[in-house]
């Protein structure tokens, strides 16, 4: 039990959350390739959740703290996306996926943020904690991936859509059993939000994050399509992804250790590096399944201790009433604007340059991130 936080309600939710990216992520993109939509099309219908996430988390996270209820105003949009997720059950048009994904994608960008920045006022300045509590959401990836992976083996791919919308029913139904936290009181409460956000420091972190989100584009876009395309079978693609999460839950089950050892910069800036060797492996190793083991190993960082690094440097710069859009500006220009930049960018150079170079040049992104986040100072110091 994690000191301060009612833990199995929120591994709850976080299970399902993360169990509805695990079915969703990996495996639309081969709904939409059967049916019929090209590779740009797949790579703008991809990049919705995180256009979604650009600007949608600005406006709840500011609900949020003006009404002082996060979790009423999660509840709300989470059932609001549920809603509009029933429209992918009615056309396979562009148009009409474009306009549904968008509206799921808008409500649904609230739940995580201000989730996060509830999970983290319970647990105080304890914030290395925050792993073991968000493994749970890796549990519930690597749930989804390995039986969604093997039920389209069975199933025709159709199937994908009644399962995600149980992932986003059972996500609804944790939601009205998260306890509210409210924020301490800081001295940076009578300062206005972007005194904060125009700090050097601050612009260098989230823009090497935005950047390591880009990198993953290709990634969470054509993974699957890459590598079905080599020869490997749906289920083998689903163990692969399954792999890559396992990982993740080992970095952060271990993060509270990690973080006294060393410093959250270190962390941030050797989490790039791994992300670097790793893109280059998946582009370039895919015909060996042994360099795509190790590619997926490369997860622990490429997502895992740097989102667990990342989220507890936001929260050390954005604290008492700015806690929730702190973790808004976070998401949506990391995995908001450089996730649906890299999403959409993948969509248009897998066709103009192949696999191979398009995962080179994410390898690029984050070797940029990388350095970027060398200027990123806040957390330099271990952790009690």
């Amino acid at each position: 039990m994690t000191q301060g936080l009612p833990y199995r309600r929120f591994a709850g939710f976080y299970f399902f959350y993360f169990a509805y990216l695990g079915a969703f992520a990996p495996f639309f993109s081969l709904y939409l390739l059967a049916a019929g939509h090209s590779a740009f099309e797949i790579g703008v219908l991809m990049a919705l959740p995180a256009v979604g996430r650009i600007l949608a988390p600005h406006l709840w996270g500011w609900l949020a703290d003006t009404g002082g209820r996060r979790m009423g105003l999660v509840r709300a949009t989470t059932a609001a996306g549920l809603v509009c997720y029933a429209g992918v059950f009615a056309g396979t048009g562009f148009a009409w996926l474009f306009a549904v994904l968008l509206a799921t994608s808008f409500f649904l960008a609230a739940a995580l943020p201000l989730v996060d920045a509830n999970t983290l006022e319970h647990l105080g300045e304890d914030t290395g904690r925050y792993g073991p509590v968000r493994v749970w959401g890796s549990l519930g990836y690597i749930v989804a991936v390995v039986a969604v992976g093997h039920a389209l083996d069975w199933f025709p791919v159709s199937a994908l859509l009644w399962i995600v919308a149980g992932m986003l029913a059972g996500m609804l139904a944790y939601c009205w059993l998260l306890p509210e936290a409210r924020a301490a009181a800081h001295a940076s409460d009578a300062l206005p939000i972007w005194h904060i956000v125009k700090r050097p420091e601050v612009v260098a972190l989230i823009a090497a994050c935005a950047l390591m989100a880009a990198a993953h584009g290709p990634y969470y876009t054509f993974y699957s399509i890459h590598v079905v395309a080599h020869g490997y079978s749906k289920a083998v693609t689903g163990w692969l992804w399954a792999l890559g999460v396992i990982c993740e839950i080992g970095i952060f089950v271990w993060m509270p250790y990690l973080v006294r050892a060393f410093s959250l910069r270190a962390i941030l800036i050797a989490s790039f590096a791994l992300a670097v060797a790793r893109f280059l492996l998946i582009g370039w190793g895919a015909d060996s399944l042994a360099l795509l083991l190790l590619a997926q190993s490369m997860h622990a960082a490429s997502f895992g201790s740097f989102h667990a690094a990342a989220i507890a440097m936001v929260h050390r710069l954005f604290r008492g009433r700015h806690q929730t859009r702190g973790q808004a500006i976070y998401g949506s220009l990391s995995f908001g604007l450089g996730g649906g930049l890299g999403a959409l960018a993948s969509g248009y150079l897998w066709g103009a340059v192949g696999a191979q170079w398009t995962f080179t040049l994410a390898a690029f992104c984050a070797l940029t991130g990388g350095i970027l986040a060398w200027r990123a100072a806040p957390g330099s110091g271990r952790t009690a």
